[in-house]
C-alpha cells in the first residue's frame, strides 16, 4: 500500500482545498517530513489519515468520548460550515500485475447531522457498492486492529515503553498480525457446529436439557465478559491513580516535604557538628596559648636568634681575649728571660700585639643581651615547638571548615523543608493517593478471584455440556461427527500452541535484531523474550541473565518499544506505509541519530513524519538529506492570529 494523495478542505485549523502530495521517491526516498509546532496541525494530520480511512470507528487524538456527529462538526474549520477529506492511494495484490487505486471522500457539514457522506472510487470510476461495505473492504486492506502498529504517535511509544503489560489494544493487534485469531475463530465456529448437531439429535427432553445448559453456559460467559470490563475499567483508574500518586510523590520531594520529615534529625546532625566545630575552636584556643602566637613574628625571631649567636661568639671572644693576654704576659716575661737581642724582643713583642689587636676588632654591637640558655631556648622553639604547634592548629583549622562545611549544608538543606502546614498538606494527598491505590488494587484483586471463580464454572458448565453431548447422541454417523470435532478441536489446540510459539520465536527473533539494531550498547542485550500469554517483554544478556527493564534509559526504553512495532510490522509480511507522530521524544542525540540513520530510511517504503524543531533539528534533517532519505518536505505554518495552518514547501530553516 502506498498512500498517494492527503486533500484537507476546512478539517480543523487547515483553512480552504490544501492538496498534500505522499508519494515516495526514487532510490530508497522513503520519508515525507512534516515539520509543525506544537498545536500546528500535526496529529490533525494523523487524524485525518485515521478518518478517512475507519470513519466512525477511527481512534481519533480529540474524539475522547464525543459522538460521532459531534466530533465531525467540531473538526469543521470555525470560519467554514463543511469539510472534506480526500485520500488516494494504491494496493498491489500479489496476484495482481498492476496496482489498483482507491480514493475516499468523506465530506460533512454543521446543518445535517449524523454520519458523513462517503464515496469511493477504483481507477477513477465511482463504486457505490465498495463504498457501502467499505468497513469490510478496508480490514482486507489495513485492518483497524493492527493500524496503532503503523500509524502511531511519540505518546503512544511512551506508554509502550512505560507500561510492564502492554495495553489490550497492542496484545489483540499482535494476535491478528500473527494469526492467532483465526484458531480461535475455527474453534469457535466449531461450538457452533457441535450446538447444532446436538439439537438435531437430542429428543425434546434432550432439547430442554441442552438449551438450559446452553443458557447456563451464555449467562456464565457474560458474567465472566462482565467482570473482565470491570477488570479493565478497575486498571484505568489503577494506572491514573498510580500516576497521581507518583505526582504527588514527586511534590512531596520538589516541595521540601522529605527534608521536614528529617528535620528532627537534620537538626540533632546539626548540633553535633556545632559541638564539634566548638570543640575545635576550642582546641585552637588552647595552642594559641602556647607559642603559636610567635609565628606571626617569625622573621623577627630569626634575626633574633642570629644577633644572639654573634653576641654569644662575641662573649666567647672576649673571654679569649683576656685569656690571650695574660698568656701574652707570661710570654713576655718568659722571653725576657731568654736574653734576647732588642730587635728579636721587639718583633715578638709587635706579633702578639697583633694578635691582641684582632681579637678585639672582631668586637660587634651587643644589644639583645642573649645569653647561651636563651639562644638554645629560641633555637629549639623556632626548630621543634613552632613548627609542631603550627601543624596542631592547621588539623585543627582543617577539622574547623570540614564541620563549618557540614553546618552551612545542612543549614542550607533545612531552608528548603515545606512549613509545619505545607508538609501536613503534602503528607495528606501522598496517604490520600496511596489509599486510593491500595483501595483499587485490592478491588482489582477481588475481582480477578470472581472472574478465576467465573471461568471455573465457565468450564465445568462446558464440561457437562460436553459429557452430555455424549450420552445423549445415539446416530452413529453424528457421533462420528462430533468426535471428529472434539478430535479437531483438540488438535486446534495443539496448532494453536505450536503456531504461536513459532511465530512468537520469529517475532522475538525480529525485536531482538532491531534493538540490537537501533541500540548503541550493543552489551547491554543479548535477547528479547515474549510471554506466550501476555506478549510482556523480558530482556537478557550475553549470560542468560533477566536485564530488569528499569535499569534502561527512558531513551532505550523508548527504542525498546519502537523495536516491538517495527517488528510486528515485519513479521506480519504486510507492506503497509508508516506514519510517527513527535517520534523523537525523551531521546538523547546517540539514540536520535541511530533512530534518524537506521530507522526512519528503512520503517517501510513509505515513512510519514511528523516533527517539532527540536526533534528533527538541523542536524537531523541534514543527516536525512545526505543520506537521501527525504522524498518531500512540508512545513504546516501556524497563523496564531488566524488560528489558521497552510501546508508549505520545505522544512524548517
Amino acid at each position: 500500500m502506498i498512500f498517494q494523495e492527503l486533500v484537507l478542505e476546512n478539517f480543523g485549523p487547515y483553512k480552504g482545498r490544501q492538496i498534500l502530495n505522499l508519494c515516495p521517491g526514487q532510490n530508497q526516498q522513503t520519508i515525507i517530513l512534516f515539520g509543525g509546532l506544537n498545536g500546528g496541525g500535526k496529529t490533525t494530520l494523523m487524524d485525518a489519515l485515521r478518518l478517512a480511512l475507519y470513519g466512525h470507528r477511527a481512534s481519533c487524538s480529540t474524539r475522547g468520548s464525543l459522538s460521532y456527529p459531534e466530533f465531525l462538526k467540531q473538526c469543521i474549520n470555525r470560519q467554514a460550515q463543511a469539510s472534506t477529506i480526500e485520500l488516494s492511494f494504491q494496493q498491489t495484490l500479489n496476484n495482481e500485475a498492476q496496482a489498483t487505486e482507491f480514493r475516499i471522500y468523506r465530506t460533512w457539514t454543521e446543518q445535517i447531522s449524523g454520519r458523513d457522506t462517503l464515496k469511493v472510487t477504483v481507477n477513477g470510476e465511482l463504486a457505490p457498492d465498495l463504498a457501502q461495505k467499505w468497513d469490510e473492504r478496508i480490514e482486507d486492506l489495513l485492518p483497524l486492529g493492527i493500524s496503532r502498529l503503523f500509524l502511531f504517535d511519540g505518546e503512544q511509544v511512551g506508554e509502550l515503553a512505560d507500561r510492564d503489560v502492554l495495553p489490550q489494544s497492542v496484545t489483540s493487534a499482535i494476535r491478528s498480525l500473527l494469526g492467532l485469531e483465526l484458531p480461535d475463530r475455527l474453534s469457535a465456529d466449531l461450538d457452533v457446529l457441535t450446538t447444532r448437531k446436538r439439537k438435531a439429535l437430542a429428543t425434546t427432553q434432550q432439547q430442554a436439557q441442552l438449551s438450559d445448559l446452553e443458557q447456563r453456559l451464555e449467562s456464565q460467559e457474560q458474567e465472566r465478559r462482565s467482570i473482565k470490563k470491570k477488570i479493565a475499567a478497575i486498571q484505568q483508574k489503577l494506572d491514573k491513580a498510580e500516576e497521581k500518586l507518583r505526582q504527588a510523590e514527586e511534590r512531596f520531594l520538589a516541595e521540601g516535604g522529605k527534608i521536614a520529615a528529617e528535620q528532627s534529625q537534620q537538626e540533632q546532625q546539626h548540633q553535633q557538628a556545632r559541638n564539634k566545630a566548638d570543640d575545635r575552636r576550642a582546641a585552637l584556643r588552647e595552642v594559641a596559648a602556647g607559642v603559636l602566637p610567635l609565628a606571626l613574628i617569625q622573621p623577627l625571631l630569626k634575626e633574633a636568634q642570629i644577633q644572639a649567636q654573634q653576641e654569644i661568639r662575641q662573649q666567647q671572644l672576649e673571654s679569649a681575649g683576656e685569656l690571650l693576654k695574660e698568656r701574652n704576659q707570661a710570654l713576655l716575661q718568659f722571653v725576657r728571660s731568654l736574653d734576647l737581642g732588642t730587635k728579636q724582643l721587639k718583633q715578638i713583642r709587635s706579633f702578639l700585639a697583633k694578635q691582641e689587636k684582632e681579637v678585639s676588632q672582631e668586637k660587634e654591637e651587643t644589644w639583645l643581651g642573649a645569653d647561651v640558655d636563651t639562644f638554645h631556648q629560641l633555637t629549639n622553639t623556632l626548630q621543634y615547638g613552632l613548627p609542631h604547634q603550627c601543624q596542631v592548629a592547621t588539623e585543627h583549622l582543617k577539622q574547623l571548615q570540614t564541620y563549618q562545611e557540614e553546618i552551612e549544608t545542612i543549614e542550607r538543606y533545612l531552608a528548603t523543608a515545606a512549613s509545619p502546614e505545607m508538609y501536613d498538606k503534602l503528607v495528606q494527598q501522598v496517604r490520600q493517593a496511596q489509599a486510593q491505590v491500595v483501595s483499587l488494587k485490592a478491588d482489582r484483586e477481588h475481582s480477578q478471584r470472581l472472574l478465576d471463580q467465573a471461568e471455573q464454572t465457565l468450564a465445568r458448565t462446558g464440561q457437562e455440556l460436553m459429557d452430555y453431548s455424549k450420552l445423549a447422541i445415539e446416530r452413529k454417523n453424528d457421533e462420528h461427527t462430533l468426535a471428529a470435532i472434539a478430535k479437531v478441536q483438540d488438535t486446534l489446540k495443539v496448532f494453536q500452541h505450536k503456531l504461536k510459539l513459532r511465530k512468537l520465536n520469529q517475532l522475538e527473533s525480529l525485536v531482538t535484531e532491531c534493538f540490537l539494531y537501533l541500540l548503541h550498547k550493543s552489551n547491554l542485550v543479548h535477547r528479547v523474550q515474549i510471554d506466550t500469554e501476555t506478549f510482556s517483554l523480558s530482556l537478557f544478556d550475553c549470560e542468560g541473565q533477566a536485564v530488569l527493564k528499569h535499569r534502561l534509559s527512558a531513551g532505550e526504553k523508548q527504542l525498546l518499544a519502537i523495536s516491538l512495532l517495527w517488528g510486528l510490522a515485519r513479521a506480519s509480511g504486510r507492506q503497509l506505509p508508516v506514519a510517527i507522530d513527535t517520534p523523537l521524544g525523551r531521546l538523547d542525540s546517540s539514540h536520535r541519530k541511530n533512530l534518524v540513520d537506521r530507522y526512519f530510511p528503512q520503517a517501510s517504503h513509505q515513512v510519514l513524519l511528523l516533527s517539532t524543531d527540536t526533534e528533527i533539528g538541523k542536524t537531523e534533517v541534514k543527516r536525512l538529506r545526505e543520506n537521501r532519505a527525504i522524498a518531500r518536505e512540508y512545513l504546516l505554518k501556524y497563523d496564531r492570529t488566524k488560528h489558521q495552518t497552510q501546508v508549505k514547501s520545505g522544512y524548517f530553516r
